[in-house]
């Protein structure tokens, strides 16, 4: 009997709503993600990616229906579960008062790393992301760029199976997002899924091979890339953005 492998990320009948905004909710969302596909989430301002962001590493409890990652069910997950996932959120994580290093040693003590994977991951982080040189001087002194790559390097220092991304490279300039792109499809070729959202539309439509398209808590379109372009009769994603979700402003 062949085995089934766990959906990285697996959403279903999911409902939530804030008790005093109702502007984002969600209801009978369904979304499965497969195990190292790299996917991604768009949708205008208050659509509600951030949101389910939060919902599927769990900073935020589901109200009805289940969300599993890797086949744990996320909402009151145990420190276990919590080790397979990395989230880089829009915000920035990390005490600005502190160096590269001193952020990558507590975040990595955090997430339950013995001082020399600390080392080691540190190192090879602080290389990879061109941080070495910097490594010990406080973040807070930091071009937006490089607090991006921190973000990232904090996000990934255990070695995740499933990384979540929340516009990853927002406000950076055109090197560090080439860097940042480059080094998430190596993840990538590792092995890890990437779930990811961005309005920068032609840097998705190069990293991400399937998609869900969601507006007021819905989701208007999914699948790979490629066949949802076909579909919609769109050659790029941010025409087929406008085209399903509109040209009027959104706050």
């Amino acid at each position: 009997m062949e085995l089934i492998e766990p959906f990285a990320i697996d959403i279903q009948n999911m409902g939530f709503r804030f008790p005093d905004n109702a502007e984002v909710s969600f209801t009978n969302l369904n979304l499965q993600v497969k195990k190292g596909e790299r996917f991604g989430l768009f949708g205008p301002n208050g659509a509600g990616k951030t949101t389910l962001m939060n919902l599927m590493t769990g900073v935020l409890q589901v109200k009805e229906g289940s969300i599993s990652l890797l086949g744990h069910k996320i909402g009151h997950q145990t420190k276990e579960v919590n080790k397979l996932f990395g989230f880089v959120p829009q915000d920035f994580s990390f005490y600005q008062e502190l160096s590269p290093a001193e952020n990558l040693e507590f975040f990595g003590a955090w997430a339950g790393l013995n001082q020399q994977q600390i080392n080691q991951r540190t190192d090879e982080l602080l290389h990879i992301l061109g941080l070495s040189d910097v490594k010990d001087k406080a973040v807070e002194k930091f071009s937006g760029g490089m607090k991006r790559r921190v973000n990232l390097a904090i996000g990934v220092i255990h070695n995740p199976q499933v990384l979540f991304l929340d516009e990853p490279t927002v406000g950076v300039d055109v090197q560090t997002r080439h860097a940042i792109m480059n080094y998430l499809r190596t993840l990538n070729d590792n092995g890890t899924t990437l779930i990811y959202t961005s309005h920068q539309l032609s840097e998705a439509e190069d990293l991400c091979e399937h998609i869900a398209m969601i507006d007021d808590g819905k989701i208007i379109t999914q699948g790979n890339i490629d066949d949802v372009l076909k579909e919609h009769k769109n050659e790029t994603l941010e025409e087929l953005f406008i085209n399903l979700t509109g040209k009027a402003y959104r706050n």
